[in-house]
């Protein structure tokens, strides 16, 4: 099995700055592409931000000036920077990864159990 663990949510006034942490763990051949998806109440879940396997990186044009993906593939992690935070980025923040598992032959997409990112005014 494999699991991915988000970390680094909490409270933070507008205008501030948090970096979110996602590891992966258990049985991984290898991760392709990462990503992050947030959903915040009464709004569907959307994308924040993907990093591929050689780091290219994409944003929806909205987080492009704010947010920062990268990732450390020695250590299975991917992060997220997130600057000059707004009350409307207040939301679960959820990472995903696409992962080889196993034998290194089957592939699957991985969600974490999210974390929560609360922006006060």
């Amino acid at each position: 099995q494999v699991q991915l663990v988000e970390s680094g949510g909490g409270l933070v006034q507008a205008g501030g700055s948090l970096r979110l942490s996602c590891a992966a763990s258990g049985s991984i051949s290898r991760i392709n592409d990462m990503g992050w998806y947030r959903q915040a109440p009464g709004k569907e879940r959307e994308l924040v931000a993907g990093i591929t396997s050689g780091g290219s990186t994409n944003y929806p044009e909205s987080m492009k000036d704010r947010f920062t993906i990268s990732r450390d593939n020695a250590k299975n992690t991917v992060y997220l920077r997130m600057n000059s935070l707004k009350p409307e980025d207040t939301a679960i923040y959820y990472c995903t990864a696409v992962i080889y598992y196993g034998a290194g032959l089957r592939k699957k997409d991985y969600w974490g159990q999210g974390t929560q990112v609360t922006v006060s005014s």
